[in-house]
């Protein structure tokens, strides 16, 4: 999408938007504090680490647009013994938003006062979504933010994508995609996208940089 990236005269990039993911690219999501204050943290470490329960996988089918009761409820049906550690994520979820990513946000900042459009593209269920814009005001800075709990789908779904061009009016190759998941760079590099897998900010400001961004 080198086309797209030729700064204008004012050093702002010609028609690109930018994307983000928001936990742990901009927010910093720790599931195990949550999980441990209500049941300790021994107790969470083993509930995260379990061979019989995969708490990412069950918490995507929220962030796709499940309930929280009826998850819960399938939890104590089909795995009584970590009923209780299920529970505690919900219950203490606040706990888990660490904070902001360091450096990251700086990035947003720069690229908003540049008047670059950014939107967030973030896995998150439709109940729980609410604590991060109480928490963290840079989110206002988005021009808006796609929230797959709400949408009833979540990435790596083609659909979830298309929502961000669909609302922003942005097509899909005039955006670049920042996501620390491998697997949603890809699938939004075989929409058309620019993707960029997060490793770190500092990485990620001379990855944008190479792209004509102004940060």
């Amino acid at each position: 999408m080198t086309e797209h990236t030729t700064p204008t005269p004012d050093g702002t990039p010609s028609g690109v938007a930018v994307v983000w993911d928001l936990g742990n690219v901009l927010i910093d999501w720790q599931p195990q504090d949550a999980v441990a204050a209500g049941v300790g943290p021994e107790e969470a470490a083993r509930f995260l680490a379990a061979e019989d329960f995969d708490f990412l996988a069950w918490n995507h089918v929220q962030d796709a647009g499940g309930g929280w009761d009826d998850a819960e409820a399938e939890v104590a049906r089909t795995h009584p013994h970590w009923a209780e550690h299920a529970r505690a994520y919900r219950t203490h979820f606040a706990r888990s938003l660490v904070g902001e990513v360091p450096g990251t946000v700086d990035l947003l900042r720069d690229l908003h006062r540049a008047g670059v459009v950014q939107w967030g593209l973030t896995n998150w269920s439709a109940e729980l979504y609410p604590h991060a814009p109480e928490r963290f005001d840079f989110l206002a800075l988005l021009d808006g933010v796609v929230v797959s709990g709400v949408e009833g789908v979540a990435k790596p779904d083609a659909r979830a994508f298309e929502l961000v061009a669909e609302r922003s009016g942005v097509p899909l190759d005039q955006m670049v995609f920042v996501d620390d998941r491998p697997a949603n760079v890809a699938a939004a590099v075989a929409l058309g996208m620019d993707g960029i897998v997060f490793t770190g900010a500092g990485p990620l400001r001379a990855d944008l940089r190479r792209r004509g961004l102004p940060v």
